[in-house]
């Protein structure tokens, strides 16, 4: 392996770990609080942008990195023919859901947090970041099967 290929594989592990652990810890840790009432606008505005950009630079990232290892590492006919393949353009369908899912939900968030509320957005934003984590949940499965190999 090229020391571009290991570089442009350490790029995509990175930042789908804080992609992934970011959304997770979002819909896990950070929207119930706010749904509770346990943050202020002042505090809660920040988080939202925060989630926002790392998942904006964090698909940006792993389409540039993911393009490259499958630029490298796979033909038209072994994406398209083979289970690995298969599992690599789901991994890209599921990049796509995931960034659309933060990008709905962070915008119900700040709408809410526009008009000076908290509890009412993050309880509007609940569904959306939860099915966001588990397609985040998806996507560390299929990487698993694409690193240590399939079990089918």
């Amino acid at each position: 392996m090229s020391f571009v290929d290991s570089a442009a594989a350490t790029v995509h592990l990175l930042f789908a770990g804080l992609w992934t652990g970011s959304v997770l810890f979002a819909a896990y840790a950070v929207l119930p609080l706010a749904a509770a009432g346990d943050l202020r606008v002042t505090a809660f505005r920040p988080l939202v942008g925060k989630l926002t950009t790392v998942s904006r630079v964090s698909a940006l990232a792993l389409f540039a990195s993911g393009g490259h290892m499958a630029g490298t590492g796979y033909t038209v006919e072994s994406l398209f023919g083979s289970a690995r393949g298969h599992l690599v353009l789901t991994m890209v369908l599921l990049w796509f859901v995931l960034a659309a899912l933060v990008e709905v939900g962070a915008a119900t968030l700040r709408d809410g947090l526009d008009a000076g509320k908290v509890r009412s957005p993050a309880r509007d934003a609940r569904r959306t970041f939860h099915a966001a984590a588990a397609v985040a949940v998806l996507l560390l499965v299929v990487a698993g099967f694409l690193a240590g190999g399939l079990p089918f």
